[in-house]
């Protein structure tokens, strides 16, 4: 979004501000109104052209600069005659004066909810009621257009010879308010539609979706929070509440995203589409962004695989959904089935479980962790979320539960999204309180860091510069050593197969290790005595922590769990130093001269090396056997001949895994990237790539299978 960015804060500048050499310089060059014309004209061509490479081919073909140099050109001569000003020049995004109100707008063609379904058996019910409408049989085949229902706000877009000259809310459905000017500053919306092998419509109108997706939700509520004001509970919220804004210089800054979802009306002579899909491809081919994540499915089971595949991966899309929508794709077959009250009989909106609830706090005890880290954690009386049962939520740090006042025996908001820890996210007001049964309950007593660690009982201490307060007992302190050994284990780590968190747990609580370096004496005996264990599992486990002996230096030094330093720190001193003794001595001077390397790390690292135990940890290590490969620092040198290379691994290769393939290429000096975009410069794709490999081919991005993939790092 940053040449968004640019373009709105730059242009608030006006033009009278230039230098006084400038502005004497522009007044006696002789005012050409023709050209001046046919100048605004070919730039705001050329401008929105770009804008649509940059926002939604994520393909820029001019740098930031370049692109500033036309933007303010083009506000100069609209400054100079006002009259050259239109409707869809790239300068109306950066948001216009304040409104008093918001103008109502009668939707052409109303804007109708979908009906819900909340299981499978539901949804076969519906999809029974769609083949018995269409009079086909229980084993017939429809096909449904389907996509993610995205959580934001729904508009209503109107084109005329191209240009947008209106947008509205969805309102009640048959009118909403009038918020054009708000509309008109978001980055991804085609001012004036770009034809890629489609005519343009004299009359165009669509309907959207307009949301916030997750970075700029986080950067939206972190500045809130920088500058003391409210922040938003949600995604949702916050783009619903920027688009209703009367100051749209403000929406402008909040990066509100849009995806086109339908194609609401056309004009008279331009041919509809057949499907949902056709008038999807039209739409796309048209300058609109369409979800990526769209597809075809043949039939109600192709449907609910779908659902699940795509609730799996919904952590890790960059927006927010609540659900899948489908839609009959057919638009003849949607004709027939018609509409019921305020809802089409051909679509219908799959929603996932909620993942909020309302519960109370009962008490709050505190968990150490790996460096010493004590996380509040809630104890409360259980409540489904997500359809799941939840007992317990993090309150994150101190600073958190005094921010949102949370307090003993308070009616919260739980928040779960899929497999991530769920947390307390504010209190309840009283309508969610009541919405929940009533609970009400009176204030209970302010919750207290503990001066001392509820495991160790050494005193607890909180730097002014830090969130977190930490129990100052070290390895002495039992919780460490046990969140150690498991960050130890760990895939990314030292890769111990079979080692998982429950068994690191019985073997302290059994005494038979107490540090790391333990492991690596363990015995087929201690093992097969503990509870469900069999010779076999204990033979593995015992395998694996054998075979763990081989590493690389970088993951090594990743084991160790020295604070702030992760998986691209560890990379970064492994290539720098490539052995444990060199390292061990390293100076703040030589720290700080790598890159990625600062002050914080420099110390975590030092004092890390000063302790005497860590040091007779390390030496036992070595001693067990653990060993990496050798590398002389001339050859490590020319290992960086990937440097300024980035590249995205998707699928399954046959030669490595995908950590090891990321490793390789790192140690190699190149960034490995989790997304595809215009700067990538290749696109490594085993087997079973999905839409990543798709959008490399149309961004033009070169693809590697594992060959190249193995002549890639031969070669480097």
């Amino acid at each position: 979004m940053k040449r968004a960015a640019n373009a709105g804060k730059k242009s608030t500048a006006p033009a009278n501000q230039l230098s006084k050499k400038e502005s004497k310089k522009k007044s006696k060059k002789k005012s050409n109104k023709k050209g001046d014309k046919q100048r605004a004209e070919k730039l705001r061509k050329e401008l929105n052209h770009h804008n649509h490479q940059y926002h939604l081919l994520d393909d820029p073909q001019i740098s930031d600069a370049q692109y500033d140099q036309l933007f303010h050109e083009l506000i100069e001569l609209e400054t100079t005659h006002p009259e050259l000003k239109t409707a869809d020049s790239p300068t109306q995004r950066v948001g216009a004066p304040s409104l008093e109100g918001f103008e109502q707008v009668v939707h052409s063609v109303p804007m109708l909810s979908l009906g819900n379904v909340f299981s499978d058996d539901e949804f076969h019910a519906w999809h029974e009621r769609v083949l018995d409408r269409l009079d086909l049989d229980k084993e017939s085949s429809v096909t449904f257009a389907a996509e993610p229902k995205l959580d934001g706000l729904a508009v209503s877009l109107r084109y005329e010879k191209g240009v947008f000259v209106q947008g509205a809310t969805r309102g009640d459905g048959t009118r909403g308010e009038d918020i054009t000017t708000n509309l008109r500053t978001l980055a991804m919306l085609p001012l004036v539609l770009q034809s890629e092998g489609a005519s343009i419509p004299d009359m165009l109108e669509v309907r959207g979706e307009v949301f916030m997706d997750k970075a700029a939700f986080a950067r939206l509520n972190a500045s809130q929070q920088k500058n003391d004001k409210k922040q938003f509970a949600n995604p949702r919220n916050a783009a619903a509440g920027s688009l209703r804004l009367l100051d749209s210089s403000i929406t402008a800054s909040r990066q509100l995203s849009v995806y086109i979802y339908a194609l609401s009306d056309l004009s008279e002579n331009y041919p509809w589409p057949d499907t949902q899909s056709d008038a999807l491809a039209l739409l796309s081919d048209l300058g609109f962004p369409v979800c990526g994540e769209i597809a075809s499915c043949e039939g109600a089971q192709a449907c609910l695989d779908y659902y699940q595949t795509i609730n799996s991966r919904r952590e890790k899309l960059p927006y927010e959904i609540d659900g899948i929508v489908y839609k009959v794709d057919a638009i003849a077959s949607q004709q027939t089935l018609g509409f019921v009250s305020r809802a089409p009989r051909w679509a219908v909106a799959r929603k996932f479980p909620a993942e909020e609830a309302v519960t109370t706090l009962q008490s709050v005890e505190f968990q150490v962790g790996r460096t010493g880290a004590l996380t509040p954690v809630a104890r409360l009386e259980p409540v489904n979320v997500g359809g799941v049962t939840v007992s317990n939520a993090t309150l994150h740090n101190m600073d958190e539960i005094e921010r949102k006042d949370i307090r003993l025996n308070d009616v919260v908001v739980i928040r779960r999204a899929g497999d991530v820890i769920p947390e307390v996210v504010r209190i309840a007001s009283s309508d969610e309180s009541q919405a929940a049964g009533g609970k009400k309950k009176s204030r209970g007593k302010k919750i207290v860091l503990p001066a001392s660690c509820p495991v160790c009982e050494s005193a607890v201490e909180q730097l002014s510069d830090e969130a977190v307060a930490r129990c100052t007992g070290g390895m002495h302190c039992l919780a460490q050593r046990k969140e150690s050994i498991k960050h130890f284990a760990s895939r990314r780590a030292m890769d111990i197969e079979g080692l998982g968190d429950k068994l690191v747990e019985q073997l302290i609580d059994a005494q038979i290790i107490d540090r790391v370096e333990d492991l690596y004496t363990l015995e087929m005996e201690a093992l097969v005595a503990l509870p469900r264990m069999g010779e076999k599992s204990a033979a593995n486990v015992l395998a694996a922590i054998e075979k763990s002996k081989q590493t690389t230096f970088a993951r090594f030094v990743f084991a160790l769990g020295i604070r702030e330093v992760g998986e691209t720190s560890a990379a970064s001193l492994a290539d720098q130093f490539s052995q444990l003794d060199a390292l061990a001595v390293a100076t703040a001077e030589e720290l700080e001269a790598i890159n990625d390397i600062g002050p914080v790390v420099t110390k975590s690292v030092i004092d890390f090396f000063a302790d005497e135990r860590n040091r007779q940890t390390l030496d036992a290590l070595v001693a067990a056997g653990i060993n990496w490969p050798t590398v002389a620092q001339d050859a490590n040198t020319q290992t960086q001949t990937l440097a300024g290379c980035t590249y995205v691994i998707t699928g399954t290769l046959s030669g490595m895994t995908r950590d090891e393939a990321k490793q390789a290429l790192m140690q190699r000096g190149a960034k490995v990237s989790s997304s595809v975009s215009g700067k990538t410069t290749a696109l490594i794709a085993g087997e079973a790539a999905g839409s990543k490999l798709a959008k490399a081919e149309k961004l033009g991005v070169t693809v590697l299978d594992d060959a190249a993939l193995a002549d890639l790092l031969s070669d480097a």
